[in-house]
């Protein structure tokens, strides 16, 4: 498939549509241009959208604004009205990018596990049950605007739950979460932060003056049900910031 240059930087390739496992979802790529030549291998992550079932192009702006900074940035679909609520789809995707980082331009030792909402517990609970992906953890973990009292799309456990039973996420975990975020309180954020330092663990964890949506770049449209790219300078700013979290959770600096 060829490159799309779709959105805001030339700098940017994004490949769509590529086939990550048996159930025939899809994810896309979003990279720095000429990260799969010469150039040497970018920083990587894996960026889950929320409940909205194959919802990956919510989150393109965000992932092309860090893809900017030097990553590359994978998002894939999957499907929360699954039968196992998703939970197939989530690891056929991180069995993927495990496996096929280093061919599109990847590199493997930077692996960062980032996700919006519902996908931000999920990508926790992976690095607190490593078990569950044959004992691989990320670099770091990265949550946006997440709960974590609930259970984990990918492990059926709550990350507050097994973390007050002692299971160490073991990597540093870095928290984004809107102070205006109507939909998941940023308390749900703040509660992990607190439960985190208490237990001796490296937590970050920013507040920036937006919203749910705008905490990935865009505006929720009641009309489409979905969430859109939006130019509000509340959301920009916002996105910007997440994108620097994703570049320094991988190593590369922001």
């Amino acid at each position: 498939m060829a490159p799309d240059m779709g959105m805001a930087d030339t700098a940017v390739e994004t490949e769509r549509g590529l086939v990550y496992g048996p159930s025939g979802k899809r994810l896309d790529v979003h990279r720095p241009a000429g990260a799969s030549g010469a150039s040497g291998p970018a920083p990587t992550v894996l960026l889950w959208h929320g409940i909205g079932p194959d919802e990956r192009d919510v989150l393109e702006p965000l992932a092309r604004t860090a893809a900017a900074l030097g990553l590359l940035v994978l998002v894939p679909d999957w499907r929360s009205d699954a039968a196992d609520g998703g939970r197939a789809h989530l690891l056929e995707s991180l069995a993927f990018v495990r496996k096929e980082a280093g061919g599109l331009g990847g590199d493997w030792e930077s692996f960062v596990l980032a996700g919006w909402s519902a996908g931000a517990g999920a990508a926790l609970g992976i690095a607190q049950r490593p078990e569950s992906v044959e004992g691989w953890r990320p670099r770091a973990v990265v949550g946006l605007a997440g709960r974590y009292d609930m259970p984990a799309r990918t492990t059926g456990a709550a990350p507050l739950d097994d973390l007050a039973a002692g299971r160490d996420p073991g990597v540093p975990v870095h928290l984004v979460h809107g102070s205006r975020d109507a939909v998941v309180d940023a308390h749900r954020s703040r509660d992990l932060a607190e439960a985190l330092r208490a237990a001796d663990r490296p937590v970050t964890l920013q507040e920036p003056a937006t919203d749910h949506a705008g905490v990935i770049m865009t505006a929720y449209d009641p009309t489409a049900d979905r969430c859109v790219p939006t130019t509000a300078e509340h959301a920009v700013r916002a996105g910007r910031l997440v994108a620097g979290v994703l570049a320094e959770a991988t190593g590369g600096g922001a």
